[in-house]
Parts: C-alpha cells; sequence; structure tokens
C-alpha cells in the first residue's frame, strides 16, 4: 500500500499545477484540474483512494451548496420569468434529444436511454459556478441569472432522475420529513448562531452548516438518492441571509476551493479514458452534438427573446450546455443499478466531461461578456436591474454582432 502522504503529495502538486497554469493561460482552474486529471489517469495511472473519494464528495457537496448561496431570492424573483424560461428549456430539449437519440438511433434499451437524457439535460453547477467567481461575474446581475436557470435545470434533472427511478421506502420518507423543515427554519436559525458563535476561532457557525449538509447527505444516500441533491436547495433558502453577512460563505468558499474541490475536478477526469474515447468516438462527438445543439435550440432564442445581445446569448448558451456534478452522479446511478453497462457509462461520462471542457472553453475564449454585465450588482440603483437588457451597444455589442 502506497504511503498516503505521498498520494496526498501527487494530488495537491496537480492542484497546484492547475492553479498556476490557471494564472498562465487565463482559463478556468477547474478545467485544467479536470484535464490535468485525464492526463494523470491515462498516463500514470493515478488513482483515487476511499479518503480521495471523500474529500471529492465533500467538495460536491460545499461547492453545489455555495452556487445556491450565491443566488440573490430578489434578483432571482426579479429575473423568475427568465430564469424558469431559460432553464426549463435548457432541460427540457436535451433531455428530449438525448433520451430519443439513444434510444432510436443508438438503439439502447428505453431505461439506458433515459438515463442518457437525465445525464446530458443537466448544466454544471460546479463548473458554471467557479467561472463565475474567478471572472466574479457572480456579483453581476447577469451571473445571478445564469447561476438561477442553473438551478431551474439541475432541478428539472434531479426531479426526472427522482420521478423515473428512485425506489420510494422509509429511508426517502425519513429524508422528506427532516428536508422540509430544514429548508423552513435554517434560514431563522443562521442569524441567532450568527450573533451568538461568530468571531470564534473554532468557526462553529461553519460546523453547524456542516453538519446540516452532512446530516442531509447521509439521510439522502440512504435514501437511495444522492448527497449533493440537498445542498443546493439549502444553499438556495440560506441565501438571503447570506448577502446581509458573507463572512462565513467567504470562509467556506476559501476552505473549499483550496482544500476540496481539486480533488472532486482532478477525479472527475480521471473517469476519461484514452482508449474508450477512441473506440467510442462517433457516438461521444454525436451525443455531445446533440446536447449541446439542443442547449443552443432552447437557449439562444430564449435569451434574445428576453434582449440579450448577441454575444452574451452565445455566452449563456454556453455555459448552460455544460456539464459535470449531477452528469456524472446521473450516469454513475445508473451503471452502479445495472440500467447501464460498463460501455454506455464510459461514453456517457466521456460526453458530460467533454460538455465541462469545450463549450466552456469557447465561451471564456471568445464569448466572454464587458462592459455593463461586470460591472458590481450595487454599483447604482439602475445598474443593479439594466445590466439584464440589452445594454449600451458600444459597451456589449461591439464584441458579438
Amino acid at each position: 500500500m502506497e504511503n498516503v502522504w505521498f498520494i496526498a503529495f501527487i494530488w495537491i502538486g496537480i492542484a497546484l499545477a492547475a492553479s498556476l497554469l490557471s494564472i498562465r493561460l487565463g482559463i478556468s482552474v477547474a478545467l485544467l484540474e479536470i484535464f490535468l486529471g485525464v492526463l494523470g489517469g491515462n498516463l500514470i495511472n493515478l488513482q483515487t483512494t476511499p479518503w480521495i473519494d471523500f474529500l471529492a464528495s465533500f467538495g460536491a457537496i460545499v461547492l453545489t451548496f455555495l452556487a445556491g448561496a450565491e443566488i440573490e431570492p430578489s434578483a432571482f424573483k426579479r429575473n423568475l420569468k427568465a430564469s424558469l424560461t431559460i432553464g426549463i428549456l435548457s432541460f427540457l430539449l436535451p433531455f428530449l434529444g438525448a433520451w430519443l437519440f439513444t434510444y432510436y438511433v443508438a438503439h439502447w434499451e428505453m431505461q439506458a436511454a433515459l438515463i442518457a437524457g437525465v445525464a446530458l439535460s443537466t448544466t454544471s453547477v460546479a463548473v458554471v459556478y467557479a467561472v463565475m467567481i474567478e471572472t466574479r461575474l457572480n456579483e453581476t446581475n447577469l451571473g445571478r441569472l445564469i447561476l438561477a436557470a442553473c438551478f431551474i435545470t439541475d432541478l428539472g434533472t434531479v426531479l426526472a432522475l427522482g420521478i423515473l427511478f428512485s425506489k420510494f421506502d422509509i429511508w426517502l420518507l425519513i429524508f422528506i420529513l427532516v428536508f422540509i423543515p430544514t429548508l423552513v427554519f435554517l434560514p431563522k436559525l443562521l442569524p441567532i448562531i450568527t450573533r451568538r458563535w461568530s468571531g470564534r476561532i473554532s468557526e462553529p457557525e461553519i460546523k453547524f452548516l456542516l453538519l446540516v449538509l452532512f446530516l442531509l447527505a447521509w439521510l439522502a444516500t440512504a435514501g437511495k438518492s444522492e448527497a449533493v441533491l440537498p445542498a443546493y436547495l439549502v444553499g438556495l433558502v440560506s441565501a438571503g441571509y447570506f448577502f446581509k453577512d458573507r463572512t462565513v460563505l467567504h470562509r467556506l468558499r476559501v476552505i473549499a476551493f483550496a482544500v476540496l474541490t481539486p480533488f472532486y475536478f482532478i477525479k472527475a477526469g480521471l473517469y476519461v479514458s484514452f482508449p474508450a474515447i477512441l473506440t467510442g468516438a462517433l457516438l461521444i462527438l454525436a451525443l455531445l452534438g446533440v446536447k449541446v445543439a439542443a442547449k443552443f435550440i432552447g437557449v439562444y432564442p430564449s435569451a434574445r427573446l428576453f434582449k440579450f445581445n448577441i454575444k452574451t446569448s452565445n455566452y449563456m448558451t454556453l455555459l448552460m450546455s455544460t456539464g459535470l456534478t449531477f452528469g456524472t452522479i446521473s450516469a454513475l446511478f445508473g451503471f452502479t443499478n445495472n440500467i447501464i453497462d460498463g460501455t454506455q457509462y464510459t461514453i456517457l461520462v466521456t460526453v458530460v466531461l467533454g460538455s465541462a471542457v469545450v463549450p466552456t472553453l469557447l465561451a471564456q475564449a471568445w464569448f466572454r461578456p464587458d462592459g455593463k454585465e461586470l460591472e458590481p450588482v450595487g454599483a447604482t440603483s439602475d445598474e443593479a436591474v439594466m445590466p439584464l437588457l440589452e445594454a449600451d451597444k458600444n459597451d456589449i455589442n461591439s464584441g458579438g454582432e
């Protein structure tokens, strides 16, 4: 058995290399961690261990919670129509497209095709949130709307996976009975806990949040669901409080991005096998094309309908085309429950990881917004609302039309 500290040294070394390359190249660190994970898995036989699996899962839970906590309630309500329209179409069309393609063209069994539809319907909260933080778009109304639309998309994915494949038993009932009161009472508890415990070196308020997330993760997995699924909603209901007090959120974000999320993203890259890519290359490319095309058919016209300019509409559509967390979760769910076989699993995971990398690189390289969309939400009262409309054409449209 290899020394645990040597394994930790290798993984943190890869994470540091990704950080330095990100600074040098101006590419999202999450994408570089995935890419280096792919190289590590194929070139040096990099493998996970139980403790790495735990840290990766921990990172996914915290990252998903943080993404939900970044959705400002007032901005979500103000842009409800746009978020719902873009988010629903971003889920529905790729789900139908991937399901019908794998069933009628690739000739998969019906249940396997449904898993493909669920896995390829997602938008990656992890990737989008990481990009929002790195580019500071999370501080703009555009970034908030994209995160809100991601929430609607992935809520559709979660509901589809639950309705189509969940096994209803006593544990699922217990999870629901605990989860709903948590969503109701947590926003009321957080101010009380912070007032009483804040400023302590032991950070009890952060430990309380982790206690809640771990409890729900345990009950969710016991109910044959996934640990990350409740974290998004917990973050969402807590967002109103965190917009008044950013201290706890900032500290949790530092912990997540410095220690936890590198394990998640690097591990995600390990699932990509070069031989499997060569063997199933045509189907992988076809499914990636189906997903991205369906996202464009649904998201781009919706963005234009709500008067986004061409450059920003392309940027939003490409980010909504990403997939990672819920996509790999759905594929793994299908594989572990014998709904899809190993080959189908490899194909789906490779498509999901491809959708995490390719659309994000294109979005960051060619369509990243500039001008008023990048100004902080609180700059002025007018700028807090108007960036969602077709802003100053001299600042925005010049790069995309």
